[in-house]
């Protein structure tokens, strides 16, 4: 006998806060991210201010970006500083190296990127250079950035036309240490992690929240080790945590194997839960580094950052390798929303996450046509305007019943719900998807706690599972109202449609 799944959701039992950063994003000097995304030049025919695009601006302040990461990424570790200020046709050149081995002429630097942040309304998050920079290179970054009176970095960007100092709230500590970041074992990672976090000065009011390169995947050696190096958490739990405040975590998503990652549109149903289940198993790495955290940090004093998660397919046909441009589908949309399920379940660790990347690249919100200049809203950031009531609310357990399972060869059995809620004020938000690629369902809301006075949905699905949006149709995959939505003795029921995202607003009495 078949039963009906349910979600049994306390709503007035808070728990920790979900910041509105696990909504981050990140722009790296990669294919189209930046020129061509962001950037167009002042002398663009496209709207734009001191040469931002002022398109992509309106859509990203719409889903109340709350920070951006810049300048990578791997970019980052080759990345100097110097090189992107002052008048622009003075600025040095450079190698990308990583990304498509093309000659970078560094138009989009500090003042553009502090620009676009101002005009997004989005908190700067800079990546510093560890692996082929210096201490003095990157102290003098954070001078430059964030001291208001008259030091030699201070009278440096004044020089450059920028009076008064940046507020910049969040910096991190090179990239990938283990990888492109200076292939370093985590025990090397550690120390210059501590040397370089004490040359990254709070500077007048502006204090940093330092971020440590942290680990890939399952090496929960790397979390261990840069744990171990901040001694003694324990003893004192009103004392601060440092010399880094964070550490951060990478995870990508892919069908297949490194080498043949998958097809961004052209997927078999098994691709599709096999992809559903790798995206959950961020939970257990979650779950796993948190828990070699708390050893180490019981109070909770140090934060988990995940700055670089999203699908990872392989490139579109005729575009070039090094740019990493891919479409975005529904199975993307809801491979974000296993993420977010799992970052809003861990809210008392992960302080801050960012989607990889904004513009043009991997999981991207925007997609710009490079012929025609179009803009094109990708069904991942529908799944970010559709969460926007998730922000610096509190938390709350979702306990899931009687919902189905599929065995995927490979990984853990896949639930077929996911869900997570939060409550803020007298309102609350209900995220719920039906990862099943065939089947609708019907979930049982069993809303205890508080009195529920009115409700309203919206619901993100398509016709295909492989549906996305392009210039000449940009609604294919797009929110719209949701009527499946009715009252029951323990609350509601809500109607999933196959392969579908549905939010739920509630009013609270």
């Amino acid at each position: 006998m078949s039963t009906t799944p349910t979600a049994v959701i306390d709503l007035d039992l808070p728990g920790a806060t979900i910041s509105r950063h696990v909504y981050g994003h990140f722009a790296e000097h990669l294919g189209r991210c930046i020129y061509g995304g962001f950037w167009v030049g002042e002398d663009s025919a496209k709207p734009n201010v001191r040469g931002i695009r002022t398109d992509v601006v309106d859509a990203l302040r719409a889903i109340a970006i709350p920070n951006l990461r810049w300048p990578g990424g791997c970019f980052a570790d080759d990345y100097h500083w110097r090189d992107g200020i002052g008048p622009r046709e003075a600025r040095p050149r450079m190698v990308n190296s990583h990304w498509g081995d093309v000659v970078e002429d560094n138009a989009f630097g500090t003042h553009e990127f502090m620009d676009l942040c101002e005009l997004l309304g989005a908190d700067p998050y800079v990546s510093a250079n560890i692996g082929s920079g210096t201490v003095r290179e990157m102290s003098e970054w954070v001078e430059y950035l964030t001291r208001a009176d008259d030091s030699p970095m201070a009278d440096l960007r004044r020089a450059n036309g920028r009076q008064e100092p940046w507020r910049v709230p969040f910096w991190g500590l090179g990239n990938e240490a283990w990888g492109c970041g200076g292939n370093l074992r985590a025990e090397q990672f550690a120390s210059l992690a501590r040397q370089y976090a004490t040359y990254a000065r709070n500077q007048g009011g502006n204090t940093l929240t330092r971020i440590a390169a942290g680990a890939s995947d399952a090496d929960y050696h790397w979390t261990e080790t840069l744990m171990r190096s901040l001694g003694d958490l324990a003893a004192d739990p009103t004392a601060p945590a440092g010399p880094f405040q964070a550490l951060s975590l990478h995870y990508y998503t892919m069908s297949g194997p490194w080498s043949d990652k998958g097809d961004a549109t052209d997927f078999t149903t098994d691709e599709w839960y096999r992809t559903m289940a790798r995206a959950r198993y961020v939970d257990e790495l979650l779950t796993r580094h948190s828990t070699v955290m708390d050893r180490h940090d019981p109070h909770r004093k140090v934060g988990l950052v995940v700055d670089e998660w999203g699908t990872w397919w392989n490139v579109e046909k005729g575009t070039n390798p090094g740019f990493l441009y891919q479409q975005n589908t529904l199975r993307d949309a809801l491979v974000a929303t296993l993420h977010l399920d799992a970052f809003h379940a861990h809210a008392d660790r992960v302080v801050m996450a960012n989607i990889a990347q904004t513009v043009n690249v991997l999981q991207a919100m925007i997609l710009t046509d490079p012929d025609t200049g179009a803009l094109v809203l990708t069904p991942t950031y529908h799944v970010f305007a559709m969460n926007v009531g998730h922000h610096d609310a509190g938390a709350l357990t979702v306990h899931l019943r009687d919902v189905p399972t599929r065995q995927v060869e490979g990984c853990a059995d896949l639930p077929l719900v996911s869900a997570s809620a939060s409550v803020k004020d007298d309102t609350s938000l209900v995220s719920l998807s039906n990862l099943d690629a065939d089947a609708d369902r019907t979930l049982v809301l069993d809303l205890r706690g508080r009195d529920v006075v009115g409700h309203t949905a919206r619901v993100l699905t398509a016709a295909t599972l492989d549906a996305h949006n392009t210039p000449e149709r940009d609604d294919a995959v797009a929110p719209t109202a949701h009527a499946g939505v009715r009252a029951h003795p323990r609350g509601l029921e809500v109607d999933l449609p196959a392969h579908s995202y549905v939010t739920v607003a509630l009013e609270l009495g």
